[in-house]
């Protein structure tokens, strides 16, 4: 009898341990195995990784250098023992608006310009596990995105505050005005320069945070800034005052046109009096290369001869003819 019930637990064992313990992978998930809490391993750490050791600095190596993995690739079935843990990572891209915090609600994320003046931000983020750094990903931090979240808007934020635009093109001064901004570009306003050069923030932002993959395990695919707007009221202030600077550079632009166009005929009219000199020139030049060529020919006889028969056409317009002795 107690044959029979040690052989019946030791099939209800194997029985379990095979129901349980088989498992699958799917396409968009990696898995990794614990045994009795400790990871599977394998040999190096992500400081031997190229490409993570290239995105940290030679002080962050040390803190960051985490121990590579064995992932189970999508597919199986595959087997794990009852004192082994499955832990289950999805490598979808995930897109969370940059507002998300787990703390507060918030709709807007708040940052300063560099001159002090109050912004809300909207926009999201996407991102997703670093397969070669998952080590960091599920053990190293307790909420990697709120982890990546908070580093991102760190980095944003001091974007934001120290951001200046140096490629504004500007109006060159005419007339003793001064030179201003070109249309629809206010100078010394930080909000201007911010809107205007959003696409070059996000790339700023996509290139900043691209250590992430090496801090937290998270990669960073895209951000995705859609607004930057200051208060209301110093938004409507702004209006008038790109408005009122739009109509200036607009007349300057007009009146730089004005004298282009007008040196422009000028130089034509000058050019068009040279051509009418030079054609009335043109055929006393000739003569005279003529009158040389015959003098050098058929001397003083020749000359006199060429004026004699030259004068015939005259005497016979004219009245009477003076002969001097």
């Amino acid at each position: 009898m107690i044959t029979i019930g040690f052989l019946i637990g030791i099939a209800l064992a194997v029985g379990l341990t095979l129901l349980f313990g088989v498992y699958t992978i799917g396409p968009t998930e990696r898995g990794v195995l614990t045994t009795f809490g400790r990871a599977q391993r394998i040999k190096g750490t992500t400081a031997d990784d190229p490409q993570l050791a290239a995105l940290l600095a030679p002080d962050e190596m040390e803190r960051y250098n985490y121990p590579m993995l064995r992932v189970t690739p999508p597919g199986g079935p595959y087997f794990k023992w009852p004192w082994q843990k499955l832990r289950r990572v999805s490598m979808q891209i995930e897109t969370t608006d940059i507002t998300w915090d787990p703390d507060i609600k918030q709709d807007t994320l708040a940052a300063v310009t560099k001159d002090n003046l109050n912004v809300s931000v909207t926009g999201q983020i996407r991102c997703k596990p670093c397969e070669r750094n998952l080590y960091a990903y599920v053990f190293g931090i307790t909420n990697p995105s709120a982890h990546v979240m908070g580093y991102f808007v760190s980095v944003l934020r001091d974007r934001i505050a120290t951001f200046h635009s140096n490629d504004a093109p500007a109006v060159p001064a005419l007339d003793g005005v001064a030179s201003v901004s070109a249309p629809g570009v206010v100078e010394g306003i930080s909000i201007n320069d911010l809107r205007k050069n959003i696409s070059s923030i996000n790339h700023y932002m996509e290139e900043a945070c691209r250590k992430t993959a090496a801090r937290y395990g998270v990669e960073l695919e895209a951000a995705l800034i859609t607004s930057i707007d200051p208060p209301k009221e110093v938004d409507e202030a702004l209006a008038s005052i790109n408005t009122t600077q739009n109509q200036v550079a607009a007349s300057i632009s007009q009146a730089s046109a004005d004298a282009d166009q007008k040196l422009m005929m000028a130089e034509q009219a000058v050019q068009i009096a040279k051509n009418r000199a030079e054609a009335e020139a043109a055929p006393i030049v000739e003569l005279g290369t003529t009158l040389k060529a015959l003098y050098d020919s058929g001397g003083k006889a020749a000359l006199d001869t060429y004026v004699r028969n030259a004068l015939l056409p005259l005497r016979a317009k004219a009245s009477q003819t003076v002969i001097n002795p």
